[in-house]
């Protein structure tokens, strides 16, 4: 795992026991936190068109920064508790996700793997 990864970690760890708060932090409250903040990036671009939500202003990128900060960390405390190394398990996926999505055959479209 990634030293920064671990630090982060760490630091969550000790700000949930400076507050007392590691008992709310069970895997399921985290996991629906971590779907809450998600909702609350996609709010941003709720009601902007592609064009717009690619050109955010510097006030909008800063908002939008701290909801995936919330979902960064909601992520990491998720995968801490139950023992997952996060960077691991995103390379399995997307190792997963190549072969169910061969380049050759998914270029350019939406299509489900099973649909290609």
């Amino acid at each position: 795992m990634s030293r920064e990864i671990e630090e982060l970690q760490a630091a969550l760890r000790r700000f949930a026991e400076e507050r007392d708060w590691d008992q709310f932090h069970s895997p399921k409250n985290l996991a629906a936190s971590l779907s809450i903040e998600a909702g609350e990036v996609l709010e941003h671009f709720q009601w902007l068109t592609d064009d717009q939500s690619r050109q955010l202003d510097e006030e909008q990128r800063k908002a939008v920064g701290h909801e995936i900060a919330d979902v960064l960390l909601y992520l990491l405390q998720l995968s801490d508790k139950l023992g997952i190394e996060p960077l691991g398990a995103a390379r399995d996926k997307l190792a997963i996700n190549a072969a169910k999505y061969p380049a050759d055959k998914a270029r350019g479209s939406s299509k489900k793997y099973t649909e290609l």
